[in-house]
Parts: structure tokens; C-alpha cells; sequence
């Protein structure tokens, strides 16, 4: 039994191969290859004002190195919990309190 697997109809021009000198980048791009850059991660609208805002929040990582991705990280969670919580208020006055009439006996 053999632990390799065979590479089977990958095509030539889809294949990874490794920068040839230090500082190039695979993409053929000049510049910094550890500079941020864009994830270009698609964010579908949920039509909440507040979520979409937070998940617009998002796209700031895009521009900032990972040690400060954290930051935008927790601060869109903490927008996405409130506006959460949000929903569990309830607007106007609370429900009446029901309570059993007395028995007599």
C-alpha cells in the first residue's frame, strides 16, 4: 500500500509552483507579497440596516495587515450581538400579568 496519491488530470497552466527568487510572488505581482490585500469575500445584503452594516465592517480588514484584522474582527461580533439582542426587546408595554383568581372554600 502506498501513501502517495497520483495527480490525475490536472491541467499544466492551473499547477502552483513556487517563486524562483525571494520576494517574488507566485502571481507574477510586483511589490510586497506579505502586504495586505483585498479577500474579495462576497457579502449578500440580509436587508437588517444594522447587520448589513456590520458586515460592510468586514471589508476594512481588507486593508490592514492580519495582527489587525482582530480588531474589526471583534468589533463587527460585537455589532452583530447587539443588533441581536436587539431583537429580544420587545417595543411598548409589556404583556399583563395573568394570575389565577383564589379558589374559596
Amino acid at each position: 500500500m502506498s501513501d502517495t496519491v497520483p495527480v490525475v488530470g490536472v491541467p499544466a497552466e492551473s499547477a502552483v509552483t513556487e517563486p524562483d527568487l525571494p520576494g517574488e510572488s507566485v502571481n507574477g505581482s510586483e511589490g510586497d507579497p506579505a502586504a495586505p490585500a483585498p479577500l474579495n469575500v462576497p457579502r449578500t445584503p440580509t436587508g437588517n440596516a444594522d447587520v448589513d452594516d456590520r458586515l460592510e465592517r468586514l471589508s476594512d480588514a481588507d486593508h490592514l495587515a492580519t495582527d489587525g484584522h482582530v480588531e474589526v474582527y471583534e468589533d463587527v461580533h460585537r455589532g452583530l450581538r447587539d443588533a441581536l439582542t436587539a431583537l429580544d426587546t420587545r417595543p411598548g408595554p409589556s404583556a399583563p400579568v395573568h394570575r389565577p383568581a383564589p379558589t374559596g372554600r
